[in-house]
């Protein structure tokens, strides 16, 4: 009844944070939770055309293509930035569920730009090697533990936006991955635990200048791997409960229209939840972090001869439940 009456009074986002005194206790003592939250919801950001190119977060109605939930028309406390709502925990996740059940505040989706889901994450990263389908493309053997890598921040673009090819690289080469992102703070993370630190799924191409990564650099695979614009994601963060299984999605990357990659998430090595207590091992986990989590056979370096993308080629990486995000090369 208390929280009833504080609902009435507050607004939308006082009454989230008065509510996480309540479930931060429930998360101690739920640890076998999928995700943060139990709504299914597709959320992004995005800009309206026109309003000068402010960052907005909003939740899809439905699948892929229908209108948009704009979480601050809503709601003017709402945060502006997908980030700043995942801070909120699950009390961010229950508001945007609130303003998605409403059907208000609709914008149709020719009327904004869809960015990637997350901007600006304290952390991007990344796992080489976590298909056993890829280690068997360039005879390799399968890892003990995890290959940790990273891009810098900077190198996040949005779904549909350009790939632009470096004038410094010859050899830049397409990785379509599953990415993940953490929704909330956590160190040394228990496996079994792993899934709650988890706030959603979405789409990543994991751009690669393989002479910077393989021939260059000390064969440090940083620079080849954070060029401006190589880490596109999207089109939405799907969230943990929405996704039937990760480790069960088909994954596929076209390049022009024909088909280079095609594979399973069953594939991985290493699964979401070894991933996430792996690595906090040895970093504390924010909320916004983006995981990369592998790529499957297909890539150019490995073909006989090699291929490589060139100005004018269209990339599009897919991955079922999640949608696709489509990216030209200039």
């Amino acid at each position: 009844m208390l929280q009833f009456e504080l609902q009435m009074r507050l607004p939308l986002r006082c009454f989230c944070i008065f509510r996480s005194l309540f479930s931060q206790r429930q998360q101690r003592t739920d640890p076998q939770r999928r995700g943060l939250s139990g709504p299914a919801m597709r959320l992004v950001q995005f800009h309206r055309h026109g309003d000068g190119g402010g960052i907005r977060v909003g939740v899809e109605q439905g699948d892929e293509g229908l209108g948009v939930v704009d979480l601050k028309a809503f709601d003017p406390s709402m945060p502006s930035t997908m980030r700043e709502l995942l801070e909120l925990g699950d009390q961010g996740l229950e508001c945007a569920q609130r303003a998605l059940s409403s059907g208000q505040c609709v914008v149709e989706r020719s009327d904004i730009q869809l960015l990637s889901p997350v901007l600006a994450p304290e952390k991007v990263v990344c796992v080489g090697m976590n298909y056993r389908d890829h280690c068997l493309e360039q005879n390799a053997p399968i890892p003990k533990e995890p290959i940790i890598f990273s891009k810098f921040p900077s190198a996040i673009t949005g779904p549909y936006d350009d790939i632009i090819l470096p004038s410094e690289s010859l050899e830049v080469d397409w990785e379509v991955e599953l990415a993940f992102v953490i929704g909330r703070r956590g160190k040394h993370i228990k496996e079994e635990d792993a899934l709650s630190y988890v706030a959603g799924f979405t789409v990543a191409n994991d751009v690669s200048a393989r002479d910077w990564q393989m021939k260059r650099n000390g064969k440090q695979w940083l620079l080849g791997k954070t060029f401006d614009s190589f880490c596109p994601l999207g089109p939405a963060l799907v969230t943990t409960d929405a996704v039937k299984d990760p480790h069960n999605l088909g994954v596929r990357c076209l390049v022009n229209g024909d088909t280079v990659q095609s594979s399973n998430t069953d594939q991985m090595i290493f699964k979401t939840e070894a991933l996430v207590a792996w690595v906090s091992k040895f970093v504390t986990l924010m909320p916004g972090d983006v995981f990369l989590t592998g790529t499957p056979p297909g890539v150019g370096v490995f073909r006989k001869p090699p291929v490589f993308l060139k100005k004018g080629d269209v990339v599009e990486c897919q991955i079922d439940q999640l949608g696709s995000i489509i990216n030209k090369v200039v």
